[in-house]
């Protein structure tokens, strides 16, 4: 049965490899970001693939755009069946640095906006009796870091966010679930190696091989893999309520 996906943050990384993948298995795609070019190039690979697909320009920490954005989601390719919260945003101080407009950014984006999005498109999921949430986290959603304070609460709102959603909707059709990936081959990642690599004389290959050494497994997570996750969710036995780790270990 053809479904419908929404993605936020499509045009790039672990969003674009998402979007892909959910194309590859016979969903329509639509692809969110504030990136028009990107998510246009993602849309237009998908339907390279033979794949509908939409590209709309999405600030998630706007809510009125947001409620645009599933309206024009609904009109294109039909109801949403599939969300994946995966837009986020990742910045780095020092506690005593961390003013309210940084923190107020992070829990906006990484947080509110998944939840707006829920409120949005669940109704429709749980009226069909058949849906997926699926929430890119962080493993900093399960455990504390330093100097990214603001970032390490909004993804522990993401998880509390999934697991309490998930208990709303047990039974129903639904699931609710997070993807909690370590350091991954991104940009975000690139740019935290840029950074590193800025304060300390490092090369930026060095800043990379250091920030690959604190995933358990000693290397960064391929966007690819989240997207392997992400498509067993969608299997009528998929879990529910779960944070899945992956840290580059054996799973």
């Amino acid at each position: 049965m053809r479904k419908v996906a929404l993605v936020t943050g499509g045009g790039r990384g672990i969003g674009r490899e998402i979007a892909l993948a959910l194309g590859r298995e016979g969903c329509a795609v639509a692809v969110a970001a504030r990136t028009p070019d990107e998510v246009a190039a993602t849309a237009d690979e998908l339907r390279r693939l033979g794949v509908e697909a939409a590209a709309l320009d999405l600030d998630v920490s706007d809510a009125d755009a947001i409620a645009r954005v599933a309206g024009a989601v609904t009109t294109a390719l039909g109801p949403v069946d599939i969300l994946v919260n995966n837009a986020g945003l990742a910045e780095s101080a020092p506690f005593a640095k961390t003013d309210g407009a940084l923190w107020d950014r992070h829990l906006r984006i990484n947080a509110t906006g998944p939840y707006l999005l829920s409120r949005a498109l669940l109704p429709a999921m749980l009226a069909s009796g058949w849906g997926r949430v699926i929430n890119i986290a962080s493993v900093a959603g399960l455990h504390g870091a330093p100097y990214v304070t603001a970032y390490t609460a909004s993804k522990h709102a993401l998880v509390g966010l999934t697991r309490a959603l998930a208990a709303e909707v047990a039974g129903k059709g639904v699931t609710v679930n997070a993807i909690c990936p370590g350091f991954a081959a991104t940009e975000l990642t690139w740019r935290s190696a840029r950074n590193i690599a800025a304060k300390t004389g490092k090369s930026f290959d060095d800043a990379v091989a250091a920030l690959a050494r604190l995933n358990p497994g000693g290397r960064l997570i391929e966007p690819a893999e989240v997207a392997g996750v992400a498509v067993k969710l969608l299997h009528d036995d998929a879990t529910n309520g779960e944070a899945i780790v992956l840290d580059g270990t054996p799973s």
